[in-house]
């Protein structure tokens, strides 16, 4: 089971989460979460 964690220890956690973010950007598509399911769908649906 996992341990319970201090306030310290999940700022620190949220800390380095925030900084690998920062120094690894996803790229933005300009495109809907839906547009890119109906894409798949069309792209499955043509195999």
């Amino acid at each position: 089971m996992a341990q319970k964690l201090s306030k310290e220890q999940k700022k620190a956690m949220i800390q380095k989460a925030e900084e690998e973010r920062a120094k690894h950007p996803k790229p933005k598509s300009g495109v809907s979460g839906f547009e890119t399911i109906d894409e798949d769908a069309k792209k499955l649906s043509n195999n």
